[in-house]
């Protein structure tokens, strides 16, 4: 197992190089200067220079990665060119926030997920099968930011039973474990699960589906093992694929919640990339994905670390 992990801890690292090079490189693709957006109109050549040197953007791209390159790995990834401020202080702070919308997502989303789709795979065939394929096609199909909009027309503005934006009363950005806070968290939650559900259903469903017809299962029967033994191996053999599934669904919940974090204003990663996007504000944009791609990174690895310990055929493999 040391020796497994020795090794896609080395694979990580040319990833990770590959990661911090296209993170560098897509937001410089980009037409448009980004001083332009806080540089005033009447400013002198002087004092554009003076402004694109402060930055490090007079220098050639290679030598503009590699000094990024260098602060990135002490931790330093710059200061915001529309705030000023340090780049990691409101990347992490974001991400925190992020990764509360994404843990409480998964308590939602997973749970319902592998409950569902282990149903129908167990009931393949049946009215309560069709009616989970049906529930989770319909859930990966529509856009959850339509969802998003829906939920707060119906819970929001209708009802007034939730609020609608923000992380807090009084448009709070910081987070506090009491009652009016969760109250903020429920609809963006709920909106950002739906699409997991959906997947980790069918994943499970198939998975479940076919492991049931599998010689092994029916020899185990033939050994006379009860019929709860033989659903806990079932479950077994599933549980690595469906670990992958949920491992990739995490990622995609901390970094694919760009439209919900926008509808639902919540002060997430995907707010402050957005942000950063139509400010045009390339060390934020630069750090912002550099954290997320490494978080992805990071899941992965630990995912297939997952598996391993689960699955002994993929140390071997």
């Amino acid at each position: 197992m040391f020796i497994y992990l020795l090794r896609r801890l080395i694979y990580v690292l040319p990833v990770a190089i590959g990661v911090s090079l296209i993170c560098f490189l897509l937001v410089h693709i980009a037409p448009g200067d980004p001083l332009t957006a806080i540089m005033p109109v009447d400013a002198t050549q002087e004092e554009q220079t003076a402004m694109r040197s402060a930055y490090g953007l007079d220098k050639p791209l290679p030598v503009q990665y590699a000094i990024w390159v260098g602060k990135v790995v002490t931790g330093d990834l710059g200061k915001s060119i529309a705030t000023g401020r340090p780049v990691a202080e409101e990347v992490f702070g974001a991400v925190q926030n992020s990764l509360l919308l994404a843990m409480m997502a998964s308590l939602i989303a997973f749970p319902a997920g592998l409950t569902l789709g282990f149903l129908a795979g167990y009931w393949r065939g049946t009215a309560f099968d069709r009616l989970v394929t049906g529930a989770a096609i319909t859930g990966v199909s529509v856009p959850n930011y339509w969802l998003g909009i829906v939920l707060v027309i119906i819970f929001s503005v209708q009802l007034g039973w939730l609020p609608a934006m923000g992380a807090g009363p009084g448009g709070s950005g910081e987070w506090i474990w009491d009652f009016e806070h969760f109250k903020y968290l429920i609809l963006p939650s709920v909106t950002l699960s739906v699409v997991p559900i959906g997947l980790v259903a069918r994943t499970v469903r198939a998975l479940v589906g076919d492991i049931l017809t599998m010689d092994f299962v029916q020899a185990l029967y033939a050994k006379g093992m009860r019929h709860r033994e033989v659903l806990r191996h079932v479950l077994w053999n599933a549980a690595p694929t469906a670990l992958s599934v949920m491992g990739l669904q995490l990622g995609y919940l901390l970094g694919g919640s760009i439209l919900i974090e926008t509808v639902f204003n919540w002060p997430g990663s995907g707010f402050l990339l957005s942000n950063a996007i139509f400010q045009r504000d390339l060390p934020l944009l630069q750090g912002t994905i550099l954290v997320l791609a490494m978080f992805f990174v990071t899941m992965n690895l630990l995912v297939d670390v997952a598996q391993a310990a689960i699955d002994p055929r993929i140390k071997r493999a």
